[in-house]
């Protein structure tokens, strides 16, 4: 881990505090649960406990609990290819003395999630020695009082737990980074620099997608700007903000839809985003918390599933 990535953490003491648990965690075994919106590190912070413990050498492996529910199941526990009837090894295998990391990990199956917390349990007896880490942008603790989570795996996976703020949370590091991102991005040893009105736009957006997202206008304005001056008009942000929940990682894409349908998948994809904090999530949308909460209710009486199990 470079001090780069440690760098676009910011100086926020809640940053750092994470930082410093994360480092203290690393000389041990235990397992870890790292907790953020999209785009805040988390992965960057997983692999920053790895290669600051003793495993820094053996694998680093990381599975996205959101691809397709047998298909993250084959790849942790491996499975038998049917055309050559040759047995690929699963992640849990290959990655022994080092790191596995369960991105998304409250995507995976209700039935999974207890044969998993069965096997990480049992693995001392198949000599398999690996360093367990989480990730999630959920309220894991209100998935398992909903009966959403199964309570045993989070026992095991929270003994350390790490949240990571979001940015717009940070307001303070924003021109930091924004600058460490300039200077990264920039090519042929050209100083860029940014301008009042483009410092204040970024100051004041929401950030949806936090790190990410800022790391993607920062990249596009260097190649919007001429002169080595960024300004407001340099900068592709807000404008993209719809289009960037629409377009988030789980796999539901961009396509044409009645605005009913649009506003409705807009709405749920704010409620995800925010752990289902309804005042977070208005305040994404643009509506008031009434607005949003007359929204809900006519979704779940119309019986759509994913309101319906809303708390």
């Amino acid at each position: 881990m470079d001090n780069l990535n440690l760098e676009l953490f910011g100086q926020d003491p809640k940053v750092q505090k994470a930082i410093s648990i994360a480092r203290n965690v690393s000389v041990t075994k235990a397992p870890v649960l790292i907790v953020g919106e999209i785009g805040v590190g988390k992965k960057v912070l997983a692999e920053y406990i790895h290669k600051s413990s003793n495993r820094i050498n053996q694998p680093f492996e990381i599975i996205d609990c959101n691809s397709d529910p047998k298909q993250a199941e084959n790849k942790i526990l491996g499975y038998r290819d049917e055309s050559t009837g040759r047995f690929n090894k699963g992640v849990l295998e290959i990655a022994n003395n080092g790191t596995v990391v369960f991105a998304n990990i409250d995507n995976l199956e209700d039935s999974f999630q207890k044969r998993l917390h069965k096997i990480l349990n049992e693995l001392d007896d198949y000599d398999i020695d690996i360093r367990i880490i989480a990730t999630t942008t959920k309220n894991l603790s209100k998935l398992v009082g909903s009966g959403r989570f199964y309570r045993g795996l989070f026992t095991y996976i929270s003994s350390n737990s790490i949240t990571l703020p979001p940015l717009r949370e940070r307001i303070e590091d924003l021109e930091n980074i924004s600058n460490i991102l300039l200077r990264t991005y920039s090519q042929d040893g050209n100083v860029l620099m940014l301008g009042e009105d483009a410092l204040s736009k970024i100051l004041n957006h929401y950030w949806t997608h936090n790190i990410k997202e800022l790391q993607v206008v920062i990249e596009n304005s260097i190649a919007n700007c001429s002169d080595g001056l960024i300004t407001e008009e340099h900068l592709e942000i807000g404008e993209k903000k719809t289009v960037d929940m629409m377009s988030d990682e789980d796999n539901e894409g961009i396509r044409l839809m009645s605005l009913k349908e649009a506003e409705k998948l807009l709405i749920k994809k704010a409620l995800i985003h925010t752990s289902e904090n309804r005042t977070q999530a208005a305040k994404i949308l643009g509506v008031s918390i009434r607005t949003l909460r007359n929204k809900i209710n006519e979704y779940r009486n119309n019986g759509n599933a994913f309101f319906v199990n809303l708390r």
